[in-house]
Formats: structure tokens, sequence, C-alpha cells
């Protein structure tokens, strides 16, 4: 297809999947502004790099993709300022207050949490999933059966506290 009509498609996409795409990137940083940043900084790779797509079918699944990958660099990066300066307590601004399934995801490593939100939060479907992740949909059931019970135990931990 040729690089212009592609190029619209993307952002077509874009505009259509844009809150999608902002409560993914919002999963990973916990924070609106660092989100709706990934969400801009992921369209502006995403339309750069439009010729890049091979089939329109594929569009949606490459961009959740450039999405979590840019999340990814944008905690790495948060991570590296964080062990560069004086330890301190990052502000989240979360707009879920006192939402402990929000908390849970941090119990799980990147592929898990990205299975966990595709799955729950975006209601997408095992095989779309395993698109984005380029795995195997067998493989994506474990990780998220995995996760689930991850989840559960930390969800778990939390209510015992409150009861001692």
């Amino acid at each position: 297809m040729n690089t212009p009509k592609m190029q619209q498609l993307v952002e077509q996409e874009l505009l259509t999947s844009y809150n999608s795409l902002y409560r993914l990137a919002f999963t990973y940083v916990k924070n609106e502004s660092d989100a709706m940043d990934i969400v801009q900084e992921s369209a502006y790779k995403a339309i750069r790099n439009a010729s890049s797509v091979r089939n329109e079918s594929y569009i949606r699944t490459w961009l959740w993709r450039i999405v979590i990958n840019t999340s990814l660099e944008v905690l790495r990066e948060r991570q590296r300022e964080t062990f560069s300066e004086f330890p301190q307590e990052q502000g989240k601004e979360d707009i879920y207050p006192d939402f402990d399934t929000i908390d849970a995801l941090d119990v799980l490593n990147e592929k898990e949490r990205a299975v966990v939100v595709l799955r729950y939060f975006e209601d997408r479907k095992l095989q779309e999933i395993a698109d984005v992740l380029e795995e195997n949909v067998n493989t994506v059931k474990s990780m998220l059966y995995r996760s689930l019970k991850k989840m559960k135990i930390k969800l778990t931990e939390g209510e015992l506290c409150h009861e001692s």
C-alpha cells in the first residue's frame, strides 16, 4: 500500500483508539501527564514510521506495541533518574483513587502487565494480545493465569494487613 494512504489509516486509528492508548499508558506510569506524553510520543513514532506497516489489519496491534514500548522507555528513564538522585517519593496522580487492582499490577513484570491490561482493561482477545506481544496464544494464556494468581496474592496480602 502506498505511504500516504497508510499514514492516513494510522492517523485514523490513532484518533479512534486515543482513549484506549491513553489508558494503556496510564497503567504503566500511573500519572496523567506522563501517559498523555507517551501517547503523543507514540503517535509521532507511528506517523513517522507508517510506511513500515505492511498490512492495514496490523495497524492496531502495531500501535499497542509502540505505546507499550514507549511506556517502558519512560519507566526505565524514570528509574535511571531515581537512582542518580537521592531516593524520593514519586508523586502519583492516580485518577483511580484507592483502586487496589491498579497497585496490584506492580507485582507483575512488563509482559505480564501488558497481558492483564490488554485483556481486562481494554477487553482484547487473547489472539490480539498474542499478536501485540509477538507470543503464542498458549503462552499468553499461561502468562494471564500466572499474573492473575500473583495479583490475587498481592490483593489478599493487603486484606490481611487491614484486618490485623
